[in-house]
């Protein structure tokens, strides 16, 4: 493997690591190695790689395992101790581990371990460091930390002040492989502060969240229901993805009442085509009997077309409502007057949560996608101040806030209603 030379650099140091580096410029492919080696060369120890979700922690788990495979097959046992989704054992009595920490880290909490390695580390809740990092404390263990950074509070950010790690910084731009071209375009596409935050690697001050974890762990308390309950109100909230995305999800929402509404059901697909989308909408409307159905069709997004389609289906023509990222108006009278309609749908969704009058599943994926959600004004000279909602893994939220606007405003569809 040809290394980079901050790379090689990361392999060489020995304790605590604190490695804050932009998007994509091969953190996680150099810390699963490094796992590697460190495990080949400990005998008995516990290794634990960590990430709010599952799908988080595995992807580094995985590319552990792909290296130990193609280095160290012979380490690896075989038989009933072969590797699973969640372990690796190997001959020399060290074991890898693999486990998704949630709001609390629960299920984390009663392991001794030797090195601890928390995968987008800036995400994962403050409880949990608290509830984990006990278990370092007998072994006098090793903690690895790697992230892209999420605004300016939390354990990531407190120990990048910590004299007792190693901190390495990398950048989108530094990194050796970067294509040129597509930051460039990020830059003219993003904020100043947003490319700096995702590309640069920079802590944000000016970041805030909009969901924070108490309410995020308040609100997110049901199970996902075993059968589909019929003669109920359901609602439907997709978000697309944009042109060259590929997280396509599709909430649900049972509105009971003005004051109850329960999330039933969160689906995401990875890059679908357009035709098995709107098949796929059309399939969920057949077994859930949508009341409306609201996607956004924006300039730039799959839901344009997806919307033209739907528009002739007799099903689901007079369900489907576009439910855009952009300017309307305030009212129907003065065009002149505008907001955002994308802001608008965020905080009438932080409305519900705050007010307990909406309760969602207690799925992991459902809360980093909240917890990815972040707010800033963006102050440019000579200009109003100008809100601007944003994050790396909003496509549940999007879903969510379609799926909660077409429920509170349902009787008329009025989009100018205060």
């Amino acid at each position: 493997m040809d290394l980079d030379l901050w790379q090689t650099e990361v392999l060489s140091i020995q304790g605590n690591l604190h490695l804050r580096a932009g998007r994509q410029v091969g953190k996680s492919t150099i810390v699963s190695l490094k796992a590697a080696e460190f495990s080949i060369a400990n005998p008995k120890k516990t290794v634990m790689v960590i990430a709010f979700t599952e799908r988080q922690a595995y992807l580094l788990f995985e590319k552990i395992l792909a290296y130990l495979t193609q280095k160290y097959q012979k380490w690896i046992k075989k038989g009933k101790d072969k590797p699973t989704k969640h372990e690796i054992k190997l001959t020399n009595g060290t074991r890898i581990l693999c486990l998704p920490t949630g709001m609390t880290g629960f299920g984390i909490m009663g392991y001794s371990i030797d090195l601890l390695i928390v995968d987008e580390a800036a995400f994962v809740p403050d409880e949990v460091y608290r509830s984990v990092i006990p278990s370092l404390a007998v072994t006098h263990g090793t903690i690895w930390l790697l992230s892209t950074p999420c605004g300016s509070a939390g354990y990531f950010y407190d120990t990048s002040k910590d004299d007792s790690f190693t901190h390495v910084h990398i950048s989108s731009e530094d990194c050796p492989r970067k294509d040129q071209a597509f930051l460039d375009h990020q830059k003219l596409s993003l904020t100043k502060a947003q490319y700096a935050q995702w590309y640069l690697g920079e802590f944000v001050t000016a970041f805030n969240r909009l969901f924070s974890d108490e309410i995020i762990k308040r609100s997110c308390i049901l199970k996902r229901r075993t059968e589909i309950l019929k003669d109920r109100t359901y609602y439907l909230g997709c978000d697309l993805a944009r042109m060259g995305g590929d997280a396509i999800t599709f909430e649900v929402l049972d509105k009971l009442d003005r004051e109850h509404i329960d999330h039933t059901e969160s689906i995401v697909h990875i890059k679908k085509l357009t035709t098995e989308t709107e098949d796929n909408i059309l399939k969920l409307h057949k077994l859930w009997n949508f009341k409306r159905i609201g996607i956004d069709a924006g300039a730039g997004t799959l839901g344009v077309s997806i919307l033209d389609h739907l528009l002739r289906e007799d099903s689901a023509k007079n369900k489907v409502v576009a439910l855009n990222n952009r300017a309307i108006s305030l009212d129907n009278k003065d065009a002149t007057k505008q907001r955002l309609m994308k802001e608008d749908m965020y905080f009438n969704l932080l409305r519900l949560l705050e007010r307990g009058w909406l309760r969602l599943l207690d799925d992991d994926e459902v809360m980093l996608s909240l917890a990815s959600v972040q707010y800033e004004y963006d102050n440019e000279q000579g200009k109003r101040a100008e809100l601007r909602i944003f994050g790396t893994n909003t496509h549940i939220a999007e879903g969510l806030i379609r799926a909660a606007w077409l429920a509170c405003e349902d009787k008329s569809l009025n989009l100018w209603a205060a």
